[in-house]
């Protein structure tokens, strides 16, 4: 379990992973020391588990994402999720309950580029359907 000031510094972090130890020692009315100690401690115990980039502006717009349902052959569900995991466009792969077996967040640079990348995915071995979705607006994303 973690704490309510630790819950309230993962929240900053999640805003900006950019902001500073002063900054957020200063929002959080505490030392310097004590949010380096707590960001060292949820570091070791995996509630950090690292750090990314979020694409904001121009580029994040000229990107085009979809979210495509997977229907795997149960027997070959490791090659395909290997074969998934070896597509760069893919940056996130859930495994799902109900009809689809899994669900993998495309992003490409153009329409044209999408399309490959979900013809690349219907002719992997082991998928036995798909169905995509592009994205046409992010309304909330934390």
């Amino acid at each position: 379990m973690i704490g309510k000031q630790d819950q309230k510094l993962l929240l900053l972090l999640r805003e900006n992973a950019r902001t500073s130890i002063t900054e957020l020692a200063k929002t959080l009315h505490v030392s310097r020391s004590t949010v380096q100690n707590r960001i060292a401690r949820l570091e070791a115990s995996g509630v950090i588990a690292g750090y990314s980039v979020q694409f904001g502006g121009a580029y994040s717009a000229s990107q085009v994402e979809a979210h495509v349902l997977i229907k795997v052959i149960q027997k070959l569900t490791a090659r395909t999720n290997s074969a998934l995991e070896g597509i760069s466009n893919v940056s996130q792969l859930f495994s799902v309950s109900g009809e689809y077996d899994l669900i993998a967040i495309v992003q490409a640079q153009s329409l044209e580029e999408l399309s490959a990348v979900l013809d690349d995915i219907g002719n992997l071995d082991g998928v036995e359907r798909t169905n995509s979705s592009v994205v046409l607006e992010t309304r909330l994303q934390r």
